[in-house]
């Protein structure tokens, strides 16, 4: 086996080191303290693995060569078997297992046996070197050409090996014994009971029980997902209906608002007509109580004036008599004739007077006569005015019948052309079965009920999705715990290939070491 090149990134005082060896002898020279121990050092934890355990010394491997700053603890070696096949090592000294790559760059760290206080044995597997004897022949440390006991017995040993079994690592005996002894510690039989092929198959049937257990959640989880997404889609519709309905609530409501515009004028137009008709009898009504009126207001006042007349002829005819009688009765008794001429004088006085009082009562019959035309005049006026106020209100109403005409046509023009539009927007997504049905309810109130319908769906569906959704959410720690029982069957598997084919190599080995 030999060294072609060593990369450290960080370890101890050495970062960023590149050294390239050459075949034959290489010769690595420096002070002390300038890294050579710490080289030596990098090789043997590449291959083996750092310690954390110290050992009886004040710090461990571990300790001693970690970073100080947080660089990366880490480096790798490429180097070259006898068989000539090339191998690269990485390894992160804060892992406890490298990765070893082949001359392909494939990572088979796998196909080596992991020892859990050691880790990956690739190494020893490869050369059949474990770490003491490496630290005993390869490396050489300060004290390096003096052998103490322990290597020297190693050798002893190694050479006694090679005289019996033409091999420095085969001893006959020992080697039975060890195979024996790694058989059992490393693999186990069908009588052990806590060896590592026990340990795993009993873990393999475990965990077969539980994934048989836990498989169904991800039937149950296809189904959710099957579910959810139908019930999105179909909330998705139930949404697109539920706009669409909207959309012809809004025009339901819009058609309404005209309708009931147009129901106003239609109502101020039959108001106005029978405001007219009222109009129409009050001036008939008028009319006939004023002729009715006038003939008796007639008759009244000429029966009136005759008896005032009457009774003033009476009055001054009777005081005329009495006054000539008083006349005579004074020229007969009163013998004083400036009293007689004086008495005489009464009769043209009182005829004077009377003339005045006739005349006065004559005017204050004109006067009544006046009145009666007055009173005429204002019913005359009222008329009148009520005749203008009829024409005033047909003139509007046929200005209203006009614009009703126009705005019932207008209206109908508007409520087609928004279905139209509403047709449109949703053409290709909703049936068109289902955009007649509901442009077709007629009224606000039925729209409405759909309206509320759906929306009652709506909520339903996504209450329903959102439970989905909790059961998918409730499953998942079932999943992720089937994930990892199959990520550890298939370790656990892949141990146990592992170890059967350990326990065919080692019963070989034996075979061919008794051959």
């Amino acid at each position: 086996m030999k060294i072609n090149e060593i990369k450290i990134n960080s370890f101890g005082k050495l970062k960023d080191k590149e050294i390239e060896l050459k075949d034959n002898i290489n010769i690595i020279s420096g002070k002390n303290e300038s890294g050579k121990t710490t080289l030596i050092k990098f090789i043997l934890n590449s291959f083996y693995g750092i310690s954390k355990n110290k050992k009886g010394k004040e710090y461990s491997d571990f300790e001693k060569y970690l970073p100080w700053v947080g660089e990366e603890f880490s480096g790798k070696i490429k180097y070259e078997l006898d068989n000539k096949e090339e191998f690269e090592v990485y390894r992160d000294f804060r892992k406890k297992n490298p990765q070893i790559f082949n001359n392909q760059m494939e990572d088979i760290s796998k196909q080596f046996n992991i020892d859990k206080s050691k880790g990956n044995e690739f190494f020893y597997e490869q050369t059949k070197v474990d770490e003491e004897l490496f630290l005993s022949t390869v490396l050489v440390n300060q004290q390096e050409v003096k052998l103490a006991e322990k290597e020297q017995n190693l050798l002893v040993q190694k050479i006694a090996n090679l005289v019996g079994t033409g091999d420095d690592n085969v001893s006959y005996k020992r080697a039975t014994e060890r195979i024996n002894r790694r058989l059992l510690d490393e693999v186990g039989t069908a009588k052990s009971r806590e060896k590592p092929i026990n340990i795993v198959s009993r873990k393999i049937e475990e965990l077969e029980y539980k994934k048989d257990r836990l498989a169904n959640y991800q039937n149950i989880q296809y189904e959710i997902e099957e579910n959810k997404s139908t019930k999105k889609e179909y909330i998705e519709e139930l949404k697109l209906e539920e706009k669409l309905t909207k959309d012809i609530k809004l025009l339901f409501e819009n058609k309404k608002i005209e309708e009931e515009k147009i129901k106003i004028k239609e109502k101020i137009k039959n108001e106005n007509e029978e405001k007219i008709k009222n109009i129409k009898n009050e001036i008939q009504e008028i009319e006939e109580n004023k002729k009715i009126e006038q003939e008796k207001n007639i008759q009244k006042n000429k029966r009136k004036i005759k008896n005032e007349k009457n009774k003033l002829n009476k009055k001054i005819i009777l005081l005329f008599i009495l006054l000539i009688i008083l006349n005579i009765l004074q020229f007969i008794f009163i013998k004083n004739k400036n009293i007689n001429y004086l008495f005489l004088i009464t009769i043209p006085v009182f005829l004077i007077i009377s003339y005045f009082i006739i005349k006065a009562k004559n005017k204050k019959i004109d006067n009544m006569e006046i009145a009666e035309n007055e009173e005429a005049k204002e019913i005359n006026l009222k008329i009148n005015q009520l005749k203008n106020e009829m024409n005033l209100i047909e003139k509007n109403n046929i200005e209203l019948e006009k614009e009703l005409k126009i705005a019932k046509n207008n209206f109908q023009e508007k409520i087609n052309s928004e279905k139209e539009k509403i047709k449109n927007k949703y053409f290709n997504k909703i049936e068109k079965n289902k955009i007649n049905y509901f442009l077709e309810l007629n009224n606000l109130e039925n729209i409405n009920i759909e309206l509320q319908k759906i929306q009652t769906e709506i909520n339903e569906e996504q209450i329903s999705y959102h439970q989905l959704e909790i059961d998918k959410k409730n499953i998942e720690p079932k999943l992720d715990e089937l994930s990892k029982i199959e990520e550890e069957l298939v370790n656990n598997k892949e141990k146990m290939s592992t170890l059967q084919k350990l326990s065919q190599s080692i019963n070989l080995a034996k075979e061919v070491l008794t051959n």
